[in-house]
């Protein structure tokens, strides 16, 4: 009979960091990882780029839904888009780790595979360099991730102008997708997350769950964009209405979407898609990977979004503060 796997309160904070730090991955970038006060990163173009954001159990995922390893995936590429749509090369991770003693050694080991994975496959050179670990009932996991511009300027969200093309890069509309057919169909009959009927979908939905649980976004192409002169950029984390319309607010202009080219209601309305939603002039040749999806126009009253030339008003998108019913599972 296997020994019973060790926990947070039984092994205790360096036990576990002296099991993890060999799971996670190391860049070029890396003058100092893990295991000091602070990690010391190169910072070559002289500029660092730095986001950071934090996924919560319960509004952010589902224990029943994600497992560990794609939890440490998500939670690193979230983090890397974010990096990407700066039109940098990301460089480093620092992760922070809140989790109830019960947690089990072997969860967290495969934590720190997801985030090695997800940088070897999104991010190459990308390394977890440092971060920290905490008790509490509620599992979170934070990253703060460092970027290189390599010499080139930020590409902000604020750039775009009228006449240029609008371009998206990666898929929309999947995670959505995906998560709206875990809430129901992978459900029990009370809708609690059921990790049955949860795998239960698969395979024929891999696409949209693979895009809900472990999203791949295009990180190579944030750089990619900025060396093509895109004049505004983000990461799509919301959904393809809510984000442009924040980019259209912050250059000050229209945004006018093809219905026909974005290809469906979900791809408008659905969020986590981890996209690049870019602007690029009108003149230049789209870099590899990027679509039409629309135009700038000039603001001749307000900044704001339209869909086949019509304000959009509809609702989409992801708001933690509106959307989340307060559930866990």
């Amino acid at each position: 009979m296997p020994a019973p796997d060790e926990t947070l309160g039984s092994l205790g904070e360096a036990a576990i960091l002296r099991r993890i730090f060999p799971r996670l991955p190391h860049g070029p970038e890396e003058l100092l990882g893990p295991g000091d006060d602070a990690a010391v990163l190169a910072a070559p173009d002289g500029r660092v780029v730095v986001t950071t954001d934090t996924l919560v159990h319960g509004p952010d995922f589902r224990h029943a839904w994600s497992s560990p390893f794609q939890l440490g995936w998500k939670s690193a590429a979230v983090n890397l888009a974010d990096i990407a749509a700066m039109g940098a090369r990301p460089t480093g991770l620092v992760v922070a780790l809140v989790a109830p003693s019960s947690t089990t050694a072997s969860w967290i080991e495969r934590l720190a595979d997801g985030f090695r994975e997800a940088c070897a496959a999104l991010a190459p050179g990308c390394g977890v360099v440092g971060g920290d670990l905490s008790v509490s009932e509620t599992l979170m996991v934070a990253v703060t991730a460092f970027g290189d511009l390599g010499g080139r300027s930020p590409v902000l969200r604020s750039g775009a102008r009228p006449g240029d093309v609008v371009a998206v890069c990666g898929e929309l509309g999947l995670a959505g997708a995906g998560l709206a057919l875990l809430f129901a169909q992978g459900v029990d009959d009370e809708g609690t997350p059921d990790a049955k009927r949860a795998a239960a979908l698969r395979p024929a939905h891999d696409a949209e769950l693979d895009a809900q649980l472990a999203p791949s976004p295009p990180i190579a192409a944030g750089v990619t964009a900025a060396e093509a002169g895109a004049t505004a950029m983000m990461d799509v984390s919301d959904g393809l209405v809510l984000d442009a319309r924040r980019l259209a607010e912050a250059s000050g202009v229209v945004l006018d979407l093809s219905s026909r080219a974005v290809g469906s209601r979900d791809a408008l309305v659905g969020g986590e898609d981890h996209a690049l939603l870019a602007t690029f002039p009108a003149d230049a040749p789209l870099p590899s990977g990027f679509r039409e999806i629309g135009r700038v126009q000039e603001a001749t009253d307000v900044a704001e979004l339209r869909v086949d030339g019509r304000a959009f008003d509809g609702r989409g998108g992801w708001d933690p503060y509106e959307d989340w019913d307060g559930a866990v599972g």
